[in-house]
Order: structure tokens, then C-alpha cells, then sequence
């Protein structure tokens, strides 16, 4: 049989130490392994030309998105 795969799963967390707000741009950084600067201008980005879309994501990710411990 196979061997199974030990690796930790990774799930999404607002960040405690890389915030500006909330941490909600920190967590995806860490878990996607990118800068967290990046995603945030992607981010502006969404919202500017996206009617607004990019502050709702952040706002119901803030809500949803547990902190970590």
C-alpha cells in the first residue's frame, strides 16, 4: 500500500503579527507563502476596479476567518 502523506494540513488564519487591519491579508500570505504586501495591492486592486468586490471579500473574511492561536 501507498505510502499516506504526513504533511500538516494548512488552513486559513488571520494573522496575530503580520496585520495592517485585521490580519486577513497576513493569513492568506502565510498560507499561500507570499508577500503579504502583494496581496494586499491585489487587493486595492479588487476593490478599485471591481466596484468595491475586494473590500467584501476582506470584510467577510474578517468575520469568518478565525485568528490564530
Amino acid at each position: 500500500m501507498d505510502q499516506l502523506s504526513t504533511s500538516p494540513v494548512k488552513t486559513l488564519r488571520r494573522s496575530r503579527d503580520d496585520r495592517m487591519i485585521s490580519g486577513v491579508c497576513g493569513g492568506a500570505a502565510k498560507l499561500l507563502g507570499v508577500d503579504a504586501a502583494i496581496l494586499r495591492l491585489a487587493l486595492v486592486a479588487a476593490t478599485v476596479l471591481g466596484f468595491g468586490a475586494g473590500a467584501v471579500i476582506y470584510v467577510a473574511c474578517w468575520l469568518l476567518v478565525p485568528e490564530e492561536s
